[in-house]
């Protein structure tokens, strides 16, 4: 069995799937999200399937709705696989660092993505603020992203994309 991010429009739903529409400043989708494991991904019309190899996995109790995010890369070619291995764990060490962030997993991808960064949060705050300005992201993992450093690696390429969850995503006992 596998595990896919289904990137749907926003009127798909995607049965026996976790998700629903990305939240306003979501980028790089397709309007919708759904986290789903089955042994081959469903043929939907307009969907962009992503099926996941998980890398390392954490989570931190959480209840009730939360946010979920998703972070679709792609590392650019040629990257050495020593330097994926770093940007690896800056990306695993910010859960120590920053403790918005709840549940998270770190996965290999597959289509025109390389990796998946995944992570829940208690509130849109939580990842809009605590996370995304916290000194360790801008310091450590921004230097992977931003094509005006020579440590740049991942392509300008991304799909940042988060909606509300009722309850558990990413440790849900499906996925």
């Amino acid at each position: 069995m596998s595990r896919w991010v289904i990137l749907t429009p926003p009127e798909t739903t995607v049965p026996g799937a976790d998700g629903g529409p990305d939240l306003p400043g979501s980028v790089g989708g397709r309007g919708a999200h759904w986290d789903l494991a089955c042994d081959a991904a469903p043929d939907i019309p307009g969907a962009e399937a992503v099926e996941l190899s998980r890398i390392a996995t954490a989570h931190v109790e959480l209840t009730g709705r939360r946010i979920k995010r998703t972070l679709l890369l792609t590392v650019r070619p040629g990257t050495s696989p020593d330097t994926i291995v770093s940007f690896e764990a800056d990306l695993m060490a910010m859960p120590r660092h920053i403790p918005a962030i709840r549940s998270w997993a770190l996965s290999r991808a597959t289509g025109r993505w390389t990796h998946a960064w995944e992570q829940e949060f208690a509130d849109e705050d939580g990842l809009n603020g605590q996370y995304l300005l916290h000194p360790y992201h801008w310091t450590y993992v921004d230097r992977w992203f931003d094509t005006e450093l020579p440590t740049a690696i991942v392509a300008p390429r991304l799909a940042h994309l988060y909606r509300t969850a009722s309850g558990p995503v990413l440790t849900a006992s499906r996925f």
